[in-house]
C-alpha cells in the first residue's frame, strides 16, 4: 500500500519521463563536403529549431537517382533514397550534396534546384552545386547553404514560402541570390511553428551576418 501511495504522489506532481529532444539527421552524399559547410549547416538547425542534430555516415549518391542527360541526380528520388537513411530515433533527415540536383518544375522536366523537401514530410535534400554562383567567395556561398538548410526543413515541419522580403522562407524563384537578402524567420512563420506545437527557440545565436 505505500508503495502504491508514492507512485500516485509521484505522478500527480508530475515526475514523468522528460520529453525527448528531437533529432534531426544530416546524411552526407557523394563526394566529401567540406567539415565547415557541415558544419555551419548543423549548427544552423540547432539554432532556428532547438533541436538535437546528428551526422550520419557519408554514402555514395544512389545510381537510381542519376539523371544522366544532364549530370544531376533526381531530387525527388533522393528524397525516396534519404526515407530509407533515417534513424528511427529522428524524426527529420537532411541529405546534403555537392552534386547538382533537379526537379520537375512546370513543363520543364529537369530544373536545377538548390534543394526539395516533401512539405509536413520526413526528408529534405539540398546541394551545395549552386550556391556558388555569383558568390564572393567560399563563405559567402557557406552561408547560403545553411540557409537553404533551414529553409527546406522549415517546409518539412509545414511551413510555405513567405512572402515577406529577408524571412528564410522567402521563395527564391530560381534565383540563389535571393538568400543573401534572407536572415531569420519572420514572426509569421516562427507562430505557424510554434501553433504546431514545435518548441523552437525565441532569439536564436544567427550564424551569418544581417544583411547590408
Amino acid at each position: 500500500m505505500r508503495l502504491l501511495l508514492v507512485l500516485s504522489v509521484t505522478i500527480l506532481l508530475g515526475h514523468s519521463t522528460p520529453r525527448a529532444e528531437p533529432t534531426i539527421a544530416i546524411q552526407p552524399m557523394g563526394k566529401r563536403l567540406s567539415t565547415q559547410d557541415v558544419g555551419l549547416v548543423s549548427r544552423s538547425l540547432r539554432a532556428f529549431f532547438g533541436v538535437k542534430v546528428i551526422i550520419l555516415p557519408r554514402v555514395p549518391l544512389p545510381k537510381s537517382a542519376y539523371y544522366a542527360p544532364r549530370k544531376r541526380y533526381r531530387a525527388d528520388s533522393l528524397l525516396t533514397f534519404l526515407k530509407t537513411k533515417k534513424p528511427s530515433h529522428a524524426f527529420r533527415i537532411l541529405g546534403l550534396t555537392g552534386a547538382d540536383i533537379s526537379t520537375t518544375k512546370g513543363q520543364v522536366y529537369d530544373w536545377g534546384i538548390l534543394g526539395l523537401a516533401t512539405m509536413d514530410g520526413t526528408s529534405c535534400v539540398i546541394s551545395r552545386f549552386r550556391t556558388r554562383r555569383r558568390a564572393t567567395g567560399r563563405l559567402q556561398a557557406r552561408y547560403r547553404l545553411a540557409k537553404v538548410a533551414v529553409h527546406e526543413i522549415g517546409h518539412t515541419l509545414g511551413l510555405s514560402h513567405c512572402p515577406t522580403k529577408g524571412c528564410l522562407m522567402e521563395d527564391a524563384q530560381g534565383s540563389v541570390t535571393t538568400s543573401d537578402g534572407e536572415h531569420d524567420l519572420c514572426p509569421v512563420c516562427r507562430k505557424q511553428l510554434k501553433e504546431s506545437g514545435y518548441h523552437i527557440p525565441n532569439s536564436p545565436t544567427i550564424p551569418w551576418p544581417a544583411p547590408r
